[in-house]
């Protein structure tokens, strides 16, 4: 099995950033990748980011394309979520996970062993 914890989350300004940390911790060597999801109040567990776990490779949604920059650690068995020019509409709970498949998938079901989350709030 493999735990995670994510942290680094806050309050921060539009405009402003963050990076987020996501730590796993057991099998590590049985990971094909992780990803971040995000929910916001009323609304449904969002993709915005997978990285593989041995090559790097990554994928985005289209909403923080651009803005958001996910990468890994492998020594650390940390993954990162650097967060630029962030908006009023980044606001959500972040949860990291286990990506299940060897695909980069945006696909919830396709990730298991979810981290209890982060609050980001971004601020007018």
């Amino acid at each position: 099995q493999v735990q995670l914890v994510e942290s680094g989350g806050g309050l921060v300004q539009a405009g402003g950033s963050l990076r987020l940390s996501c730590a796993a911790s057991g099998r590590t060597s049985s990971i094909f990748g992780l990803g971040w999801f995000r929910q916001a109040p009323g609304k449904e567990r969002a993709f915005v980011a997978t990285i593989s776990w041995s090559g790097g490779s990554t994928y985005y949604a289209d909403s923080v394309k651009g803005r958001f920059t996910i990468s890994r650690d492998n020594a650390k068995n940390t993954v990162y979520l650097q967060m630029n020019s962030l908006k009023l509409e980044d606001t959500a709970v972040y949860y990291c996970a286990v990506r299940r498949v060897y695909i980069s998938s945006g696909n919830p079901y396709d990730y298991g062993n979810w981290g209890q989350g982060t609050q980001v709030t971004v601020s007018s």
